[in-house]
C-alpha cells in the first residue's frame, strides 16, 4: 500500500523531522486531512491529523498546506515538531521490561493513551523512563511504533533509533511480530478456534482460547481467555469477542453499560510479545509480563461469592 520511513535525525526549517510517510501509487484522490489519519502512530486518530495539519506539523512536499490540500501517488508526508514541543516531559514511572541502544519495551498502564494531543500519554513519559540511545541516528525521543487502547494495559514496543524504526514498522506491516492477550469475557466459553469477522469493513482475524471459566452470581460465569490477533484492526479484539457473544469485561462501547465493573476498568492486557531484533536479526525478542492483579481479584472474588451462596455444589 504505502510505505514509511524515518529520518529523525535532520532539522527542516527549524522543525525537528519525525516520521516520513510516501504515498503509493494506485491512491484515488483525498484530502490530506483524510488520509494523515492513522498514517503516524503519533497521530492516531482525524481529530488529531486535522490539528496537526492546523499548527503546521504535517508538510506535503516539504511545505506546511490547509486541511483541504489533495495528496497524489509520490508525494512526501512529513511529520515535524517545534522546538518548544521538545522537552515536554510527563514523569510517568513505567515498567522497562526491555530495553537496548535500538529499542526498548515497556508495560503501559490502563487509562493512559499511547500518543496524541495531550500532554499526558505514554509518549511524553518515555523519555524519564528509558536511556538515551548512544547510536548515530538515534531518536531524539523514543517513539511508540504501535498502539493498545487507552483502556487497554500490557507491553508496547518502542523505538530508540531512526533504522529501528523504519524495520520495526515493516514487521508489523508484514505480521512479523506476534501479540498475545489475556482478557476475561463474560459467559462460559469452551471453544478455541479462529474467529474470522471484518472490521470497519475489512479482513480481520483473531484466535481465542479460553483458559479458566469461574461461576458469578451477577454474570452467571465469567471466562479467563488468551486472544492473539492475526491483524491490526482498531478495537480488533473488543470487536471480535462482542460478535462472538463473550464481550470484555468493562468494554461498554462494544458491550453495554452493565459490562462495567465499578473501579475495575477494561479488563484486556498485551502479557506477551515476540519478534526478531530490529538491527540484530539473529536475536529473538522473547517476552511476557505478569497478568495483571485485577484480573485474578475479580475471578477470585466472584468465584468466592458464588459458592458462599451455594455451598452444596462444593465447587
Amino acid at each position: 500500500m504505502d510505505s514509511l520511513s524515518e529520518n529523525s535525525g535532520a532539522d527542516r526549517n527549524g522543525l525537528r523531522l519525525i516520521a516520513i510517510h510516501r504515498v503509493s501509487g494506485g491512491v484515488a484522490p483525498i484530502r490530506i486531512v483524510d488520509y494523515a489519519n492513522g498514517i503516524f502512530v503519533q497521530l492516531p486518530s482525524r481529530k488529531g491529523a486535522k490539528k496537526a495539519i492546523e499548527r503546521g506539523r504535517i508538510l506535503l512536499n516539504g511545505e506546511v498546506v490547509e486541511t483541504g490540500r489533495y495528496v497524489q501517488p509520490g508525494d512526501e508526508i512529513s511529520l515535524v515538531e517545534k522546538p518548544a514541543e521538545l522537552h515536554k516531559t510527563y514523569h510517568l514511572d513505567l515498567e522497562v521490561v526491555y530495553e537496548d541502544d535500538h529499542m526498548a519495551v515497556v508495560c503501559k498502564p490502563a487509562g493512559i493513551p499511547v500518543s496524541g494531543n495531550r500532554f499526558k500519554t505514554v509518549a511524553q513519559a518515555l523519555p524519564h523512563n528509558l536511556k538515551p540511545s548512544t547510536c548515530t541516528d538515534a531518536l531524539r525521543i523514543p517513539l511508540p511504533v504501535h498502539r493498545l487502547d487507552a483502556p487497554t494495559t500490557g507491553l508496547l514496543l518502542v523505538a530508540k533509533t531512526g533504522s529501528a524504526m523504519v524495520e520495526l514498522g515493516r514487521k508489523f506491516a508484514d505480521r512479523e511480530v506476534r501479540k498475545r492477550y489475556r482478557a476475561v469475557v463474560f459467559g462460559t466459553l469452551t471453544l478455541s478456534g479462529k474467529i474470522d469477522s471484518p472490521v470497519d469493513g475489512k479482513p480481520a482475524q483473531s484466535i481465542c482460547a479460553p483458559l479458566c471459566t469461574v461461576p458469578s452470581l451477577r454474570h452467571g460465569s465469567l471466562t479467563l481467555v488468551e486472544l492473539e490477533p492475526l491483524t491490526g484492526r482498531t478495537h480488533q479484539l473488543r470487536i471480535h469477542m462482542a460478535g462472538a457473544g463473550h464481550p470484555i469485561v468493562g468494554d461498554a462501547q462494544y458491550g453495554s453499560d452493565a459490562n462495567v465493573l465499578k473501579g475495575k476498568g477494561l479488563m484486556l492486557s498485551a502479557v506477551w510479545l515476540t519478534l526478531g531484533h530490529p538491527v540484530f536479526p539473529e536475536r529473538e525478542i522473547d517476552l511476557q509480563t505478569a497478568l495483571p492483579q485485577k484480573f485474578t481479584s475479580l475471578l477470585e472474588m466472584e468465584e468466592r461469592r458464588w459458592k458462599k451462596f451455594n455451598p452444596q455444589t462444593g465447587t
